[in-house]
Parts: structure tokens; C-alpha cells; sequence
């Protein structure tokens, strides 16, 4: 299993290109950040300055959009990356939520996230495109490889991710949840004639460790509530008894309102509706122990990657316990001498 960290690109710049190093240095693989450019500061300025302080990381955005940025600069950005550090770069791609409601727009059709995904991965493999009735392609790009990850909730989502997703990137991790959508994933992506097993799938959610659980709770409830808002989109086509898990939904209907500036902040007031047992299901809490159990559970269930929020006050040491105690329990063990 790899391992990666959800940072917001809160300023000073410098203090996320530090937490970044301080991830690679306790051996995580990759380093996401939101991407929302009026809330925090533009991820892709920071994304050029984290390779160069780092050694192997992979860089890139949970998640960019199809609407606020021109598909084209987007591929350019990777492929310039991918060229001058090495192709350290990941491209995970949803249909948008703060970075397009903060506009007073909507997320994009799925339609526009295809068409994208297939875009920005072409241009940014050093491979023609055809945009716009002509066809298009980077003469400076050489030796750019960049795989593009999509996230999703809904049944029409996943069955985007299976048919066109390098990978796949679900917001939480409920065991039960994430199993049925692995399988929808997969199941797409079969129907396709797609080899599921060359999806990476990733879990993302907050994670604390800690003994304190009404602590750790109170500083990771924001994820319910940003969760919500994905839900609360689906509840909206679906209806709660819809195509989807009745786990995924029960909690939304105490969901009365959302205030983006308070989006993905420990603390936050609108999340109040989410209960203690939604933000043990959705996040990785506890002690080691109870970390580890719940990552061989995902990882028994397909999961590829755990990549864990760090939007909480206890950063640094959850960051240590990690790199010292959590992951080396869940790498492939290789002894000197069999």
C-alpha cells in the first residue's frame, strides 16, 4: 500500500513545502493539496516549489476541476513538471465543488470531466489531441507521463471513473462504502473492456491518532460535512433511496446549510449535523492500532493508497507515528537474508 498526505495550500507557502518534506522524510509517496484558488493559495506555484525540496514525492491536486482552468494549461502545467523534476505528478480530476461554488457556478457535466480527463492525460503523455476541431500537441514535451485520477460518489460518476479513470479517488473511509464502490469501478471499467486491476484506487480521509476520541472527532467533523455536499447532490437526483448505500446518505438529512468559508477547517460550524459515528466510519482515527486495522481492511478490499488529511492540530506527530509505527505494518516486508 503507498501512502500520501491532503494539505491545503494555506499561507506561507513555505509552511506546506515543509510539511511536504516532513512527509517524505517519514516515507510517504505522494502530496496532494485541495484546489481551490479563492479559498487558499494556487496549488501549482507551490506544486513547482515541493519537488524541488523534495527527493521522490508525487505532487498534484484533490481534486482540480474541468471549469475553472483551461484543459489545455492544465496538461501544460503537468507535462512542464513532469520535464523539469521527473514526472513527479498525479492529476486527480473531479466535476468541482469549493473551487466552482465559491463562483456561484455548479460542478460540470460529466460529459466535460470525460472530455477533460481525456485532454489533459493526452497532452500531457507528449501525445496529439484533438480540441477545439484541431489537433493539438506540446513540441517541448519529451518524456512527460502523467496519469489522471478521477474522483466520484454517484453511480454515473463511477462508471466514468471505470471507463476513462487512470485511478480512482474516494473521499472516505467507510469500509463497507468504499467495498461497493470499488466494485462499481470495477464493474465499469470491465463493461469497457478495461483491465480493473490497472485502476489504482485511493482512499482519502482525515487522519489523527490519538487517545482522545471527542477530540479527534470535534477536529475532524468538517469531513462529514464537506462530504455532504457531494451527497447531498446525489440525495437531490436519487432521492435517499436510491442506487447508492443507505450508510452513505442516513446522516445527510440533518444537513441545513454550508458556509465555503469554512470549507475543509477544523472547527467548522456546518458541520454540527454529522454524528460521532459518521466521522469514525468516514475517518481513520485512534491509536496505531486502530489505524492499522482499518488500513488492512481497505487494503484488503482493493485499496491501493491511503491518503490521509492533515487538517486537525496535531500534524506533525500524526505524520510521525505514521513513518515510524502505521505504514511499516502495511509495506511488502523484505528481510536481507531469506
Amino acid at each position: 500500500m503507498d501512502f500520501g498526505v491532503v494539505l491545503q495550500t494555506n499561507p506561507p507557502a513555505w509552511r506546506t513545502v515543509g510539511l511536504a518534506k516532513q512527509a517524505e522524510e517519514h516515507g510517504f509517496d505522494y502530496v496532494w493539496t485541495f484546489d481551490s484558488h479563492l479559498l487558499w493559495q494556487e496549488p501549482y506555484v507551490i506544486y513547482s516549489a515541493i519537488p524541488a525540496a523534495t527527493h521522490r514525492v508525487v505532487v498534484g491536486p484533490m481534486v482540480t476541476n474541468p471549469a475553472t482552468r483551461d484543459w489545455t494549461v492544465t496538461a501544460s502545467v503537468f507535462a512542464t513538471l513532469n520535464e523539469m523534476y521527473g514526472n513527479r505528478t498525479v492529476c486527480g480530476i473531479g466535476r468541482g465543488d469549493s473551487a466552482v461554488r465559491v463562483l456561484n457556478g455548479k460542478p460540470t457535466t460529466l460529459k466535460d470531466l470525460r472530455e477533460a480527463t481525456h485532454v489533459i492525460r493526452e497532452l500531457a503523455n507528449c501525445r496529439p489531441v484533438e480540441v477545439n476541431g484541431t489537433t493539438l500537441q506540446f513540441p517541448w514535451a519529451r518524456t512527460s507521463e502523467l496519469g489522471v485520477w478521477i474522483a466520484a460518489y454517484g453511480p454515473p460518476a463511477l462508471k466514468a471513473a471505470g471507463e476513462v479513470g487512470d485511478g480512482f479517488i474516494l473521499q472516505l473511509a467507510d469500509i463497507d462504502i468504499a467495498t461497493w464502490m470499488i466494485a462499481a469501478v470495477r464493474d465499469a471499467a470491465e463493461k469497457a473492456g478495461r483491465d480493473p486491476d490497472a485502476i489504482t484506487f485511493c482512499v482519502a480521509a482525515p487522519m489523527y491518532v490519538g487517545d482522545d476520541w471527542a477530540h479527534m472527532r470535534d477536529q475532524c467533523r468538517w469531513f462529514g460535512g464537506m462530504v455532504g455536499n457531494h451527497v447531498a447532490d446525489i440525495v437531490a437526483k436519487y432521492g435517499d433511496s436510491g442506487d447508492i448505500p443507505q450508510a452513505l446518505t442516513d446522516y445527510i438529512k440533518g444537513r441545513e446549510g454550508y458556509d465555503y468559508n469554512e470549507h475543509g477547517r477544523a472547527g467548522n460550524t456546518h458541520a454540527d449535523f454529522v454524528p460521532d459515528d459518521i466521522v469514525d466510519r468516514f475517518c481513520v482515527l485512534g491509536t496505531p492500532e486502530d489505524h492499522i486495522a482499518k488500513l488492512e481492511a481497505l487494503r484488503a478490499i482493493g485499496v491501493h493508497q491511503f491518503a490521509g488529511y492533515l487538517q486537525h492540530d496535531n500534524k506533525e506527530e500524526t505524520l510521525r507515528v505514521y513513518g515510524e509505527t502505521i505504514m511499516p505494518e502495511l509495506r511488502d516486508h523484505v528481510v536481507a537474508k531469506a
